[in-house]
């Protein structure tokens, strides 16, 4: 579990790749504190587990599904990635819940400032994702927790304060960049609970239909 606040920028220093099936080693300084052989780590909002610890850095398998689905596939040498540790049970949650299950990518069609933040333009490339995107909810790109500030047909928008830009893979990014999208958890499992038993859930003929409804949620304050 993560909360999408990144704690440093590193590198990547080597790939090994055997068809969809990747070794990443990655370079970092802050992360390796307390970094241990089994620890997941947030890398561009991906949830990798650290399978050697090297001097400055460590390794990190990738699995074909993720390889397929996430950015991860366009890195080489040098290429920089967000990096966060799982979070502390006894620290501060500055942003909101993010598990590294990125739900699918997005394209970067504009980048626009005003005045002092600089606002993202992205198109997700799967349009599915947008029934889990509102404005003012939360969302992860790239690792990072964002809020929405508005939607259209084909595209939603983040406004990112100077800080986050100086301090994410954000300040490497230029229009028509993929980037990784990972939606609130909360509007996944209500959109689950929505659809289960209607003939999105386990496909056996004696699971019972869900009774929660949008005008159950309504009418108990849930609007």
């Amino acid at each position: 579990m993560f909360t999408g606040l990144i704690e440093e920028v590193g590198r990547i220093r080597s790939v090994g790749r055997k068809g969809e099936a990747m070794v990443l080693g990655i370079s970092a300084k802050r992360i390796m504190d307390d970094l241990k052989i089994g620890d997941s780590v947030a890398v561009n909002g991906v949830c990798l587990t650290a399978t050697s610890i090297e001097s400055g850095g460590f390794l990190a398998d990738v699995m074909p599904e993720t390889f397929r689905h996430t950015t991860l596939r366009h890195l080489g040498s040098g290429s920089p990635v967000n990096l966060e540790r799982a979070m502390s049970a006894g620290g501060r949650f500055g942003g909101h819940i993010v598990q590294g299950h990125v739900d699918g990518t997005g394209q970067i069609t504009a980048i626009t400032r005003d005045q002092n933040a600089v606002v993202f333009e992205i198109s997700p490339v799967n349009s599915d994702v947008f029934r889990f995107i509102i404005p003012k909810g939360s969302i992860t790109i790239e690792g990072i927790s964002l809020t929405v500030v508005d939607t259209t047909a084909s595209s939603f928008t983040v406004s990112i304060i100077p800080h986050t830009l100086g301090e994410t893979v954000l300040a490497h990014r230029s229009i028509g960049d993929i980037v990784n999208l990972e939606c609130d958890i909360l509007g996944k499992y209500v959109n689950h609970l929505l659809q289960y038993g209607q003939g999105a859930g386990p496909a056996s003929g004696t699971s019972e239909k869900s009774k929660l409804s949008f005008e159950f949620l309504s009418s108990h304050g849930f609007n």
